[in-house]
């Protein structure tokens, strides 16, 4: 059994409302633009977002060095439309949790979340690709338009 860590917890401020922000997330097209650290790429056709509770949210990261595969199979437990995504991701036990803040003047507030996080998922390097990946979506938002 996998021992559970605690928490890891990124805030970041986004050019776009929290609407555009909510789609970039469910929106297979958007979400394979900006999902996983640099040096990886999500391929369209391994994603599947039903944004419900209950629905699916699966996805394979690749490697782009290796080709190695890392698969995402999760299950939505909360959504409030342009608001919050929580998932449930099944084989690791991890929740996580997208919490949308409008700022005003066309700006987002994005705070992720998870909470169970397996000892592998913590630590400085699963941090900096977290930020990793947040700096493609600050990227990706600014330059769509």
């Amino acid at each position: 059994m996998t021992e559970n860590l605690g928490t890891l917890s990124i805030v970041r401020e986004l050019r776009a409302t929290p609407a555009e922000v909510f789609r970039a997330y469910v929106e297979p097209a958007q979400f394979v633009r900006f999902w996983g650290p640099v040096g990886t790429h999500v391929p369209l056709d391994t994603v599947t977002i039903e944004p419900e509770v209950g629905g699916r949210f699966d996805s394979t990261m690749v490697i782009e060095a290796t080709g190695d595969r890392y698969p995402l199979r999760a299950r939505f437990t909360a959504i409030r439309e342009d608001e919050m995504l929580e998932f449930f991701e099944e084989g690791v036990g991890l929740t996580g949790r997208i919490t949308l803040s409008d700022l005003g003047d066309g700006r987002t507030q994005v705070l992720m979340e998870q909470e169970n996080v397996p000892a592998m998922f913590l630590g400085p390097e699963a941090e900096a690709g977290h930020n990793s990946s947040f700096d493609r979506l600050v990227e990706y938002m600014a330059t769509r338009s």
